[in-house]
């Protein structure tokens, strides 16, 4: 079943104004992308670190969304090892393990775990409601904030309209297999949940229009940018400048 993340709003990096956050976040998740140096991804992931322990999570609630975003990186040390050119380190069969391979893999396993952890910290430290509202002071188009609202709200809802359909199925003596029975009862049940899902935006667009709704949200929590976010906002620059200067000095010299 899906879980939504736990969200730790008692803790020095939820008090930060959110806009900030989402901010630095995301500027500093492209600095980190683009980043080639070993150095400056080993700092980038101090840095991630270090917000990530702010937000006061227990370390199960950091290990398991890691180990979940991690099943595409193994996949990748299976690939990526034996199809990159380079310096052959072990020969299996007909496949060459590469040196440069390896590298490529571990340089994309410690960039995604980087950028994993900042948007680990930016979600569970607020709300998904305050970070559309944020998104929106930011000058994010409403119906792109809109549309991120609905599917994270309604991606839950989906997904117990699927258990209910799939529990029924099994009621009525369903057994999956590799056979066209079984995938027909799936592609029947993909089926019903497209139509169940349609009926439901009818209903929730008819429920909103009688409470009122006119294609805009409104929010009673007002953003305002404090004493104490300018000190946050020069340690987020500074953090985000050094991964710059490290990047730029490795790549000049």
């Amino acid at each position: 079943m899906i879980q939504e993340p736990s969200i730790a709003l008692d803790s020095p990096f939820a008090r930060i104004d959110l806009r900030l956050k989402i901010v630095f976040i995301v500027l500093f998740s492209f600095a980190v992308a683009l980043a080639e140096n070993w150095e400056t991804l080993f700092f980038s992931l101090a840095v991630s670190v270090v917000i990530v322990s702010l937000t006061r999570l227990t370390i199960s609630q950091v290990i398991k969304p890691l180990f979940l975003a991690f099943g595409f990186i193994l996949f990748l040390w299976a690939i990526l090892p034996f199809t990159v050119t380079g310096t052959a380190l072990y020969q299996i069969g007909p496949l060459d393990l590469t040196r440069e391979g390896l590298f490529l893999a571990a340089l994309i396993s410690l960039k995604s775990a980087t950028i994993l952890l900042a948007f680990l910290a930016l979600s569970t430290s607020s709300s998904i409601a305050a970070m559309g509202h944020a998104l929106q002071n930011l000058g994010v188009p409403e119906k792109l904030v809109y549309l991120f609202l609905f599917c994270y709200r309604y991606i839950f809802v989906i997904e117990q309209e699927f258990r209910r359909l799939e529990k029924a199925a099994r009621l009525r003596s369903f057994q999956p297999g590799t056979n066209i029975h079984t995938y027909r009862t799936y592609a029947y049940l993909v089926g019903m949940l497209f139509l169940r899902s349609s009926l439901r935006a009818e209903q929730v667009h008819k429920a909103m229009v009688c409470r009122g709704f006119h294609g805009r949200f409104f929010s009673l929590e007002k953003m305002a940018f404090r004493r104490q976010d300018g000190w946050w906002a020069g340690a987020f620059f500074l953090a985000f400048f050094m991964v710059l200067v490290i990047e730029w000095n490795k790549n000049l010299f």
